[in-house]
């Protein structure tokens, strides 16, 4: 018993002083947020000059009515199966949430799509956000100073990097700083929305908005719609990596759940509306490029001050989750390397990637959409183990077992049913439709990629979870799939 005090004991000492919280599921008065604090830490998450890049981006494609049509469209269906996969079951056992995806995976199966399909995904959206500070301080020095820094100097790169020190800062002292943080960040980003909607309002003719054309669209409409609704789908998705650890802080699955998808839904749309209506009307998808003329040289250089701010205390959150799944993937091998520096070495690439940040911005489109060909079918993988076959039970213990004492041991620390469903989701994503040369089958302008790409992981992991593990009573599925299974 005193062995099991002492490792309780380690992971609140350690939230305490700014690290990660640790990996053990978190007590309830261990737990912070309550549910208004849990919304602004999502508002604060969903708006910032990103939010505005995917509705300037979305405008790329289709006019604002269908922009609209397919900006809730595709966040709705994203958003729904990303909060059932990564949300719920942290909240309720207060698990970090790639260690409660050991039962899908496997210890050793987790690690593999750390170290690959999340790791890449979080620091690409860690360098674009901070590519986006870098751009928007060098437009207010432009405009207020009188200098002349390109969307590609070098000094966009710099304040790129000064914004990833400041996220590592943010980041090193932990959740609880960035809940206080965000506590500001929130409100202030609520005003300044809604701001730039009313100024849209009253300075645009809807006539002249409803009837703008699109900046870059291919000859068929429905293509175009279905193009649309599947990047902001992706965009709904790409939550998945930092809503789950994020929510296991909440004190009750109410404080969890509507927070997580009416916060990140409603203030994501409103931010991306009017990134699309700025960029129909002013021509350019860039919000660091449009946001100066839009407010006016005095407030539009203080709005996009205030949320190239808010895209930092983005980052630290995003980064939060990762880097303790690192931490938690990677067994002993960094189990005891201090959190800042852990945080430290995530920025390494992030920081690289800031010397390109004209890439970054061209492969926008690309790099959401190809995130979503494999994070949707994990999170069909993860609904389809929780709420079908666990039935939403858990065995704590063997969560943190290791090897063959752990029923989630599987063969060689690989739940193989999790890994071939994304592989089979992720393969059928790419054939329906590939972002990277923009090809498509007929079937794509109807059912899109993202929701059956899901829909196909979450049938391969129950096909094969059955077949190789149920069948024969490995991987601690629930005792009544085990007992439907031997009355058949």
């Amino acid at each position: 018993m005193s062995g099991t005090s002492g490792e309780r004991q380690a992971p609140a000492a350690e939230g305490a002083n700014g690290g990660s919280l640790g990996s053990l599921p978190l007590l309830l008065k261990e737990r912070i947020w309550n549910g208004s604090d849990f919304t602004g830490v999502n508002i604060s998450l969903a708006i910032a000059t990103w939010a505005f890049l995917v509705g300037g981006s979305t405008a790329l494609l289709v006019g604002f009515q269908q922009g609209i049509a397919a900006m809730v469209i595709g966040n709705a269906i994203g958003l729904g199966f990303m909060i059932l996969a990564s949300v719920v079951a942290s909240q309720r056992y207060g698990v970090e949430q790639y260690t409660i995806l050991r039962p899908v995976f496997g210890l050793v199966g987790v690690g593999i799509l750390v170290f690959t399909v999340i790791l890449i995904t979080e620091m690409g959206w860690s360098s674009l956000l901070a590519i986006m500070v870098g751009r928007a301080v060098t437009q207010v020095s432009n405009s207020t100073f009188g200098t002349d820094f390109g969307p590609e100097s070098l000094m966009v790169t710099f304040f790129a990097l000064v914004a990833i020190a400041v996220s590592w800062w943010i980041l090193s002292r932990g959740p609880v700083t960035i809940g206080r943080f965000n506590k500001f960040i929130a409100p202030g980003l609520i005003v300044v929305t809604v701001f730039l909607m009313i100024f849209l309002v009253l300075n645009t003719s809807w006539e002249a908005l409803l009837t703008a054309a699109p900046l870059a669209p291919f000859e068929d409409d429905r293509l175009n719609f279905a193009l649309a609704v599947e990047f902001n789908a992706g965009v709904g998705v790409s939550w998945y990596p930092v809503m789950g650890s994020l929510a296991r802080l909440t004190k009750t699955p109410r404080a969890a759940l509507w927070p997580s998808y009416g916060g990140l839904l409603g203030a994501t749309l409103i931010a991306q509306i009017v990134g699309m209506a700025a960029a129909l009307t002013l021509g350019d998808s860039d919000p660091t490029v449009w946001m100066l003329p839009f407010g006016g040289p005095l407030l539009g250089a203080f709005i996009l001050l205030f949320i190239a701010f808010a895209n930092i205390t983005s980052t630290s959150s995003i980064v939060y989750s990762t880097v303790l799944a690192l931490r938690q993937a990677s067994g002993n091998l960094l189990s005891r390397v201090r959190w800042a520096w852990l945080c430290a070495a995530f920025f390494v690439l992030p920081a690289i990637l800031a010397f390109f940040p004209g890439f970054m911005y061209e492969q926008f489109m690309v790099f959401v959409t190809l995130s979503g060909a494999f994070l949707a079918p994990m999170c069909g993988a993860i609904i389809a183990d929780y709420f079908v076959l666990r039935r939403q039970r858990v065995e704590l213990e063997h969560l943190y077992r290791h090897r063959s004492d752990s029923d989630y041991h599987f063969s060689g620390g690989i739940n193989w049913a999790g890994l071939g469903a994304v592989a089979a989701g992720a393969v059928f994503y790419l054939v329906i439709y590939n972002p990277v040369t923009l090809t498509t089958l007929p079937v794509f302008s109807y059912i899109t990629a993202s929701l059956p790409s899901a829909i196909v992981g979450a049938v391969v992991y129950y096909v094969l979870a059955r077949a190789l593990y149920v069948r024969r009573g490995i991987g601690g599925y629930a005792p009544a799939a085990v007992k439907v299974e031997e009355s058949a």
